[in-house]
């Protein structure tokens, strides 16, 4: 998801601000059993309906070892200590909405037997009174992944490690997690590499990386902007990476089943080619508009030719009409299946 930390205007402000709250977060976690505490992101966040004080929400990712579930990651969100509402229309969701899609999510898929996202190991709410106003400051935690995610992998750093059975291996697993998340009735609107989780390195893949049992290897995280379907059904937003947002979301229609599997169609050119199919210049002076004319108007690129049996599955992934996309990910998902037995 992104958000006001993009935006280079804020940043040195942002910085400035990180030396008041970091040690001041760091504190709080030390109340609740955290040590070896490092703080990898943060992040400002403003609401539509406010600019003061109360409409800022600082948001962060941390590293750190407790006790009972040993090495873990922290999403913290630092909010006015108040009863307001989560604004669902504007999409102002709180780490709680998070805490309560991943509890879910994991729930139905545990019954199932079929692993979709981390689990969640702790979720709390610790009042801080050293800022002024109060604000309370409301954790996630979950297991820490060494590995990091898919993006990692395609770095340019490891872009030349991986095969064509790996990256192959990658699409047909993220495939397979997000047609398990639509099948237990959550959209997740923010589909993307760096959400892609790996449990395991390369270098502990069998011979066959192919094998059943690497179903649970890949895991979707940051359930931040997550929608269960009926209720996506009633909520429009233009909201999540614009990088993967489908044209119907510049449009101003809602989030469907579609939205996702567009975004996974962009993921899949990243996958392969190692960049995205449509790019925007950093210095753009309206990135938003920029990504709008790339997503509904720019033709699908054509795939280097060593991937070219992948290309109509990319192009149907990527239609720019709903209507002509693939209605769900189990078609997608048997079509790339079907590219290892020709």
């Amino acid at each position: 998801m992104e958000n006001s930390a993009s935006n280079p205007s804020i940043t040195q402000a942002l910085q400035e601000q990180s030396q008041q709250l970091l040690p001041i977060i760091t504190q709080a976690l030390a109340t609740q059993h955290f040590s070896e505490i490092v703080h990898q992101r943060i992040a400002q966040q403003t609401t539509e309906q406010t600019q003061d004080i109360e409409g800022i929400h600082y948001q962060g990712l941390t590293r750190a070892q407790h006790s009972q579930f040993g090495q873990v990651m922290i999403k913290w969100q630092l909010i006015a200590d108040t009863d307001t509402e989560i604004d669902v229309d504007n999409m102002s969701f709180d780490l709680t909405h998070e805490a309560e899609a991943l509890t879910s999510v994991n729930a139905v898929s545990k019954i199932e037997d079929k692993a979709i996202a981390a689990p969640l190991l702790a979720h709390h709410y610790v009042n801080v009174q050293a800022l002024e106003p109060p604000q309370k400051l409301i954790i996630i935690v979950m297991p820490y992944y060494p590995n990091g995610s898919l993006a990692r992998q395609l770095s340019t750093q490891n872009q030349h490690s991986l095969t064509a059975q790996h990256r192959h291996h990658f699409l047909v697993q993220s495939a397979h997690l997000i047609a398990n998340l639509h099948q237990v009735g959550w959209l997740h609107n923010d589909i993307k590499p760096s959400n892609i989780l790996l449990e395991r390195s390369d270098d502990e893949l069998p011979v066959d990386i192919m094998s059943n049992g690497l179903t649970s290897r890949l895991l979707i995280t940051d359930f931040a902007l997550a929608q269960h379907i009926t209720v996506a059904n009633s909520h429009p937003n233009l909201a999540g990476t614009l990088a993967y947002l489908s044209p119907e979301c510049w449009q101003g229609q809602v989030a469907t089943v579609q939205s996702d599997i567009y975004a996974f169609g962009i993921m899949m050119v990243e996958v392969l080619t190692g960049k995205r199919p449509f790019q925007v210049a950093a210095n753009s002076k309206d990135a938003s508009k920029a990504w709008a004319i790339q997503h509904c108007q720019q033709p699908i690129p054509k795939l280097p030719s060593e991937y070219s049996h992948y290309q109509c599955i990319v192009d149907k992934a990527l239609a720019k009409q709903i209507e002509r996309r693939y209605q769900s990910m189990e078609v997608i998902l048997k079509d790339l299946t079907s590219l290892d037995d020709s």
